[in-house]
């Protein structure tokens, strides 16, 4: 199965084994609660969803890559210890609490989490002094004498051996108590994970023209060749910054990150069109309105390639300004929650002020015992990484607007509660008016878009990528909710309806031949 498939498993998975009863016990019994192992090819995502699906069921997460461990670390040290059976006293063996449980019942007491998943990446790989260990942790949930506490998910990955050859098979009896799932690259999945992440345009344009160079390994004569899921995105992050930097991605740095020569060559090549065609379009012009009709004559006559990178370059321009939007109403909604507690205090110290005692906290203090409270649930879920790198940004923003408006307040000596909520409310109204005018930027952004591709391509195949992918990126789909834009929805209705048609008719052909 795909890796979004092999995610909502685990999350079905959790939820089930974290079900109680009316007594307060498991549904499925922790002895009956068999491990998860997700077998599939490097850099496919598999220790990622596992962050991802710990973060989003709220529960803890600790992981280790097993074989950086040896048999001590994994089941602990031994030692001697006096026991009486029989009437007699025996020496016998006892063993230290293994440093990978102890780290479970470390995490629990950090967090405050009592469940979660624990997670041992490369599992097939052990050594073999590890190897009898790691058998019986996956068939009793045990390290040596110590068990993993009810309530903590066993989780485990591992390569299948044509990609590692360090890999040992498990027996039947193993097999036979786990759940296993095998996870394979797919590349539809792949490129919605990059909408979302905002993987570097230039990569998702060239793997839209060659997905099947998403996920390559083969073994040759001069050893193994791979290009990987995450090997793209560690070169989208680089990318990124040596654009800031302005310093050049070229085929020397790019095979550094894909260890497939002749992708990453085919790349490189292509990173250096779609540079020109940045240059080329002036794509920040096209979205400002400034729409020639020399440059719309070229699109049209461009090979297909050159067409999807401008597309591509399109979609970039609108989507960065559609984040700024969603970045600034996100903002906003938490501000609304945070400026509700104001008020909310407020009418309280009103109510509870008696005519012999009129003092009560100013409006500052009130200000600040908010920002207080707020900064103490960022540290509790940035603590128990429960936060998303987005949902940290956000929170981190939220405390910047929440410090700047305490410090102008003292500035401006404010501290009467009802001048004091006036002010609040004329900052954020500024902030919202601020999201408005970006929001109609956002839209006549796009407008023009659509100007521009009717000229140059009409309804072709680029305007039903165009649309396709509107429909799939997460900025454009949340501004879409807001902004009315009628060309979307009826580009959306004919054309993607027309090309589901031709679809169908397609396979009703094959069938009928």
């Amino acid at each position: 199965m795909n890796i979004k498939r092999a995610k909502q498993e685990i999350k079905d998975t959790i939820q089930a084994y974290l079900l109680k009863d009316e007594f307060g016990e498991y549904a499925i019994p922790p002895v009956r609660q068999r491990p998860v192992l997700l077998i599939g090819p490097p850099g496919v995502g598999k220790t990622q969803i596992m962050e991802q699906v710990a973060k989003e069921c709220g529960i803890g997460l600790v992981a280790y890559t097993i074989t950086h461990h040896t048999r001590q670390s994994a089941v602990g040290l031994p030692f001697l210890e006096k026991k009486n059976f029989g009437g007699r006293e025996y020496t016998v063996t006892e063993y230290t609490m293994s440093e990978i449980v102890a780290s479970v019942y470390n995490k629990m007491e950090e967090t405050g989490l009592s469940e979660g998943i624990l997670f041992l990446d490369e599992i097939n790989c052990v050594s073999e002094t590890l190897a009898p260990a790691m058998l019986q942790f996956l068939q009793c949930k045990t390290f040596g004498s110590h068990k993993i506490p009810a309530g903590w998910m066993i989780a485990a990955a591992g390569n299948p051996p044509e990609y590692n050859k360090s890999v040992r098979e498990f027996d039947v009896v193993t097999l036979d108590r786990i759940k296993k799932i095998y996870v394979e690259p797919d590349y539809e999945v792949w490129q919605e994970y990059a909408a979302y992440v905002n993987i570097h345009p230039a990569v998702q344009s060239y793997l839209k023209l060659k997905p099947q160079n998403l996920c390559r390994i083969e073994t040759t004569v001069d050893g193994k060749l791979f290009a990987t899921p995450r090997g793209w995105e560690d070169l989208s992050g680089l990318i990124e910054v040596y654009e800031k930097l302005e310093k050049k991605v070229d085929r020397e740095v790019v095979v550094q990150y894909l260890q497939y020569p002749q992708i990453a060559k085919d790349f490189a090549n292509y990173l250096e069109l779609y540079d020109r065609y940045r240059n080329q379009y002036q794509v920040e012009e096209i979205l400002a309105g400034t729409i020639r009709e020399q440059v719309c004559d070229q699109a049209g006559k461009a090979p297909f390639d050159e067409r999807l990178s401008l597309v591509s370059l399109l979609l970039s321009g609108l989507s960065g300004q559609f984040a700024v939007c969603l970045e600034l109403a996100g903002d906003l909604e938490i501000l609304m929650k945070e400026l509700g507690r104001y008020q909310s205090f407020q009418a309280a110290e009103n109510d509870h002020r008696s005519e012999e005692n009129r003092t009560s906290a100013s409006g500052i203090e009130i200000l600040e015992m908010i920002l207080s409270g707020f900064s103490l649930r960022y540290e509790e879920q940035k603590k128990a990484e429960l936060l998303t790198a987005r949902e940290d940004r956000r929170f981190r923003r939220v405390i910047g607007y929440l410090e700047n408006w305490s410090r102008e307040l003292k500035a401006q000596r404010k501290t009467d509660p009802e001048e004091v909520w006036q002010q609040l409310r004329r900052w954020f109204g500024a902030e919202s008016d601020r999201y408005e005018e970006l929001a109609a930027l956002g839209g006549v952004m796009l407008e023009h878009a659509f100007d521009f591709m009717e000229a140059a391509f009409g309804d072709s195949q680029e305007m039903v990528v165009f649309v396709t992918e509107l429909n799939s990126r997460y900025s454009s789909i949340s501004f879409l909710q807001e902004y009315q834009c009628d060309r979307y929805y009826e580009y959306n209705k004919r054309l993607l309806f027309d090309e589901r048609e031709a679809d169908i008719l397609e396979e009703l052909k094959s069938r009928h031949v």
